[in-house]
């Protein structure tokens, strides 16, 4: 990922391991080193993470990551700019939101003010603004209504990186 204005984030590598109707999983084990300029995050536990599958631009605002039981959240869903696939590497432009549900349970929009200040110090397209704003909205409903693919839908994919792990 990137932030707006071609600015380097997060990077890591992940495994593809299938796609169903949701889009495409990637399987991140337990030790994965994740870095960006000035940080680094080693993988607590497995997670797998989900590109939105193919359709239009305003239903693909974001890249979600379940974590296994005993991660420090069960989701994380990085609000960005429809992601691409370019080759073997997926791209997309992090645009601050963020919904999360940590290890309770509980549900949040974080990094809110991270957004409103970026979007007027780099200078978001409106429709950019609009769309990240929109994407947040049905992703937090989402996530609050246990709907797919936060339904547990995660469960076998995780499953299916450990059997690769083990095997």
């Amino acid at each position: 990922m990137t932030k707006w204005g071609d600015r380097p984030h997060w990077e890591f590598a992940a495994t593809y391991l299938g796609r169903d109707d949701h889009g495409d999983w990637l399987g991140i084990p337990a030790g994965t080193r994740m870095t960006r300029p000035g940080a680094t995050y080693v993988a607590e536990t497995k997670q797998v993470g989900l590109v939105p599958p193919p359709g239009p631009d305003d239903a693909r605002g974001w890249l979600a990551t379940f974590h296994d039981v005993g991660g420090p959240l069960r989701v994380y869903v990085d609000i960005t700019t429809p992601p691409r696939w370019d080759g073997a590497v997926v791209r997309a432009v992090d645009l601050d939101l963020d919904v999360v549900c940590g290890p309770t349970g509980r549900i949040w929009i974080d990094d809110e003010d991270e957004f409103a200040e970026h979007r007027v110090r780099y200078g978001y397209p409106e429709e950019v603004t609009r769309g990240a704003l929109s994407s947040c909205g049905r992703v937090h409903a989402a996530v609050v209504d246990e709907a797919a693919p936060y339904d547990g839908s995660a469960t076998r994919w995780l499953t299916r990186l450990g059997d690769l792990l083990d095997g």
